[in-house]
């Protein structure tokens, strides 16, 4: 079983900090405990509600073997996210979303393979064909690359869904996940629409200890998918391993 985020430590990351009362989208009402000083303060009981259901959803994606796609492109979120994501061993972006990273998968798999392209003519001792200059541009346009694509480079097909941070800032990605009917997760502060997704989050988006407070919850959900999804595929093994058996036994 996973562990259960405290109140406590939700208090001590800031996560029930919203914004100012003027800032407020009207939407986030349920998720709204009380008003401070003209502040906002998110209801904790909701976020660890919603927190529950979200992490749910992520473990079930993940022991089907589908992927979560973890956003967050802001400079307080970025390193957290990214640094989770890969303790998940699930793709991420965290420098820039580009238009149709989603929509158009395609486009965007093949701007991958070009960057694996590149990094094995780069690795390749043997290549002497290649001028100074050359590698030199080459290495650029790599470090380019990888920058925006590096998160997503094993995702070979679109992913079940999307966990974002701020759903108004990833505003674009949301947007192309609900074109293509994928599942869309996100912390939602005080100022932003909880309706837009299908899991909110309602949680302070700005503060770096909220926003890795929430996405390792996340993160430990998907690996505990991933577990689940080890045992299930022994399990199978060894119950085939078992009928084989008691056929050649029968025989």
């Amino acid at each position: 079983m996973m562990e259960k985020i405290s109140h406590k430590e939700m208090l001590e990351a800031g996560v029930h900090f919203g914004h100012l009362k003027r800032k407020w989208n009207p939407k986030m009402l349920p998720y709204i405990f009380a008003e401070r000083k003209g502040i906002h303060l998110i209801d904790l009981n909701k976020t660890s509600e919603t927190l529950e259901e979200a992490a749910h959803a992520v473990r079930q994606i993940v022991k089907s073997g589908r992927k979560v796609l973890f956003v967050a492109t802001k400079k307080q979120a970025k390193e957290v996210v990214k640094a989770e994501a890969k303790r998940a061993n699930m793709p991420f972006v965290t420098e820039r979303w580009l238009g149709g990273m989603l929509t158009n998968f395609a486009t965007i798999r093949r701007s991958v393979k070009k960057m694996e392209s590149i990094r094995k003519l780069l690795d390749d001792k043997s290549t002497t064909s290649l001028t100074k200059k050359e590698r030199l541009l080459l290495s650029r346009q790599l470090q380019k690359l990888d920058m925006v694509l590096g998160g997503i480079e094993h995702l070979n097909r679109v992913p079940a869904a999307v966990y974002v941070v701020d759903i108004t800032y990833e505003d674009i990605a949301i947007k192309e996940a609900k074109k293509l009917g994928i599942r869309t997760l996100g912390m939602v502060d005080t100022n932003s629409n909880p309706n837009s997704i299908d899991f909110p989050i309602p949680s302070n988006d700005d503060a770096a200890n909220s926003i890795h407070l929430i996405t390792r919850c996340l993160a430990e959900a998907a690996i505990a998918g991933a577990q689940d999804r080890a045992q299930m595929k022994e399990e199978n093994a060894k119950s085939e391993e078992k009928e084989s058996t008691e056929e050649k036994a029968s025989e």
